[in-house]
């Protein structure tokens, strides 16, 4: 599925949410003007720029947790670096009534 907007829109966005604060990969598309996208957001993060800068440890999933596997390298780089912004992950989950950006 192809996108109706641009990989540079995505990272626009990505680079807005503040620090201690996480958005879904529902919420980008939706703040695109694309809702339904939540894949393709997901697969543009997948290939972000080597050594690019941009906090995509920000974005997780529906359900208010990490998408990679419990564990992992790449999980528990996401839980380190949100940690570090004072996000607390509990069980796998983030408290999103408490760290969820709006855009404002």
């Amino acid at each position: 599925m192809s996108a109706p907007f641009s990989p540079s829109e995505v990272w626009f966005l990505l680079s807005r949410i503040p620090a201690g604060c996480v958005v879904t990969y529902g919420q980008l598309a939706d703040m695109t003007g694309a809702p339904g996208y939540a894949r393709v957001v997901g697969n543009i993060l997948k290939q972000l720029p080597a050594g690019s800068d941009l906090p995509w440890h920000r974005v997780i999933n529906c359900k208010g947790r990490i998408s990679f596997p419990e564990g992992s390298a790449r999980y528990d780089s996401q839980k380190r670096r949100l940690e570090l912004e004072g996000v607390m992950v509990v069980s796998g989950k983030i408290n999103l009534k408490a760290h969820q950006w709006h855009g404002e």
